[in-house]
């Protein structure tokens, strides 16, 4: 199945280790949403935002993968699914279910992000934006 990350699991080294049979694809832009980062965890998190992209990467995930990502992003507590299509195919990824005011990220997570930024060669204008609300 099709994942789209666009927040700590853009790392790939991490992805790796997450979900072992993930394989990257290569970046897209998710549009008409924003970044952001929420909760108690200071977390990335998307919202719809009209002309808005967020850059993100996409992988070629397992079934079993997806049980290690539902488990790790706490779903549905945290997060819930999100579907979306991408050149007709079916493509998933989390959004945060409690919409909670902007956070800024912990230094050790946003590393981890900016990181992820690096493997997937993303644009850091996006990331500025998000973190400069």
């Amino acid at each position: 199945m099709l994942y789209f990350a666009y927040g700590s699991n853009l790392h790939h080294f991490q992805m790796k280790r997450r979900c072992k049979d993930s394989f990257f694809l290569k970046k897209i832009n998710l549009k008409n949403f924003k970044l952001t980062f929420r909760s108690k965890y200071r977390a990335a998190d998307i919202e719809p935002k009209k002309n808005s992209i967020v850059p993100g990467g996409l992988f070629e995930i397992s079934k079993s993968d997806e049980k290690k990502l539902d488990i790790y992003e706490d779903f549905p507590i945290l997060y819930k699914k999100y579907y979306f299509s991408y050149y007709g195919k079916k493509v998933m990824t989390y959004t945060m279910t409690n919409k909670t005011p902007f956070r800024f990220p912990t230094e050790r997570y946003l590393n981890v992000v900016k990181r992820g930024y690096k493997d997937c060669k993303l644009d850091h204008k996006y990331l500025l934006k998000a973190l400069s609300n």
